[in-house]
């Protein structure tokens, strides 16, 4: 019997629970292969095996159809009335899955230069490498010297006590990542790696998996004219089961003119930075020590009691998600902060 995940949501402060696509087969695949078969498990979280699920599930050709689409859209609780395109252009699943949003109508942002928002529509977990933080976790959902790369020693040495928070994407999000702060990007690297699931059970058993996934890293000086003032951020951005490719395509306006990532760009808050080829995926945010402020909500929310969460199950603590929209508040830049610079 697999057990049920909750997480909260946000507007509603209501417990839900989440239906996974996939889920038994999955949770059996990684207990079943993690440790006994190796090599099927390296397979099953190539490239190769990623793009082969990614085809059958978003690109077969008798899923190609208006009502094809309508009924997935449907099924996942999909309001299609936010979408940028008219209903008649999403006429195929990945298009549907790579959906534009008139955010700045229907995820309104706090103006507020002091907030840090959500990179994405996701589902949040907080934590703390500080181990005198009540959000304390080490170890768990990724190695940390792997995160970022074991090449980057300067960015290992400035977030080592520093505070985290993970954005999980389900299949039915919006699949683009925007800037949680505006400022001047410093490095933006890629580092290879597996194609392992998102599903909270696989990521029980799989050993620290969001710093064996491929993934992209920038890192963000907040602490320039224009900036968010917080110091420096790590945004890493990682693929999944199922998501062959992230493009970097920043747009200062909409989704006009997108740009790739590169070194010496400025960036704003909110705007489009990337996005998912379809399926679920994760976003990490590391902040430096003392910087950062989270919610009180999405706090309070994590140790909250009566929800059954898999993450608790598996790392013998409360660890409750909830669901974000992306450019919602997460945090503020927590008052008498600064580095030095400013």
């Amino acid at each position: 019997m697999i057990a049920p995940h909750q997480y909260i949501e946000r507007e509603t402060r209501l417990i839900k629970t989440e239906r996974f696509c996939g889920d038994r087969w999955l949770n059996w695949a990684y207990r079943a292969l993690w440790e006994d078969a190796g090599w099927l498990m390296k397979a099953l979280t190539s490239q190769r095996t990623t793009q082969v699920l990614g085809f059958f599930n978003y690109d077969r050709p008798f899923t190609a159809t208006q009502a094809a689409v309508s009924r997935c859209a449907r099924a996942m609780e999909i309001d299609l009335s936010e979408c940028l395109e008219s209903r008649d252009r999403l006429n195929t699943l990945r298009r549907l899955f790579q959906r534009r949003l008139r955010y700045w109508q229907v995820r309104p942002m706090d103006e507020d230069p002091r907030a840090i928002v959500s990179p994405a529509d996701a589902r949040l977990l907080l934590g703390s490498f500080a181990d005198d933080s009540s959000l304390f976790l080490k170890g768990k959902f990724f190695d940390y010297d792997e995160l970022l790369g074991i090449d980057r020693s300067r960015w290992l040495r400035l977030f080592r006590q520093g505070d985290w928070a993970i954005f999980r994407l389900t299949p039915d999000k919006y699949h683009y990542n925007h800037s949680p702060v505006s400022g001047r990007v410093l490095d933006c690297y890629d580092i290879s790696g597996r194609y392992h699931s998102c599903n909270p059970g696989p990521v029980v058993v799989a050993a620290t998996p969001y710093s064996k996934n491929k993934r992209v890293v920038t890192i963000i000086d907040t602490e320039v004219p224009g900036g968010s003032r917080v110091g420096v951020v790590a945004m890493i951005e990682i693929v999944a089961l199922m998501i062959g490719h992230i493009d970097q395509c920043y747009s200062a306006v909409a989704y006009d003119d997108p740009r790739p990532i590169q070194v010496g760009m400025m960036i704003e808050k909110g705007r489009p930075k990337s996005l998912y080829r379809p399926g679920s995926s994760t976003d990490v945010l590391l902040f430096e020590p003392g910087r950062v402020a989270f919610c009180e909500d999405l706090v309070r929310n994590r140790f909250r009691p009566g929800v059954e969460s898999r993450f608790s199950q598996g790392f013998g603590r409360a660890l409750v998600e909830t669901d974000v929209r992306v450019r919602s508040t997460i945090g503020w830049k927590r008052e008498g902060s600064s580095d030095g610079r400013s």
